[in-house]
């Protein structure tokens, strides 16, 4: 005698749930997180200054080029730190 369809399916069925449930990734810590966030927003500050004062030097444009830069790193660093913060959300 065969078994039944429906128990041979929820038979398969409960298997790949657990080796999914298995395979799932730990959530970050709230500690992990902030530095992520952090890191993230101070990197592309540092590297937009950094960018600037190398351009002001070869240019001889002093303050202004490192002032431009730096305003475009904060604006790079919150935009990245808002899409890191809506991918944790989900």
């Amino acid at each position: 005698m065969s078994k039944d369809p429906f128990k041979t399916r929820l038979e398969i069925a409960k298997k790949k749930a657990f080796k999914e449930e298995n395979n799932k990734k730990p959530d970050p810590s709230p500690i992990g997180n902030a530095f992520k966030l952090s890191t993230e927003l101070v990197s592309a500050v540092v590297v937009g200054t950094i960018i600037g004062f190398i351009l002001d030097k070869t240019f001889g444009t002093k303050p202004w080029l490192i002032l431009i830069f730096f305003f475009v790193g904060v604006t790079a660093g919150i935009v990245n730190v808002i899409k890191s913060a809506k991918k944790m959300q989900k």
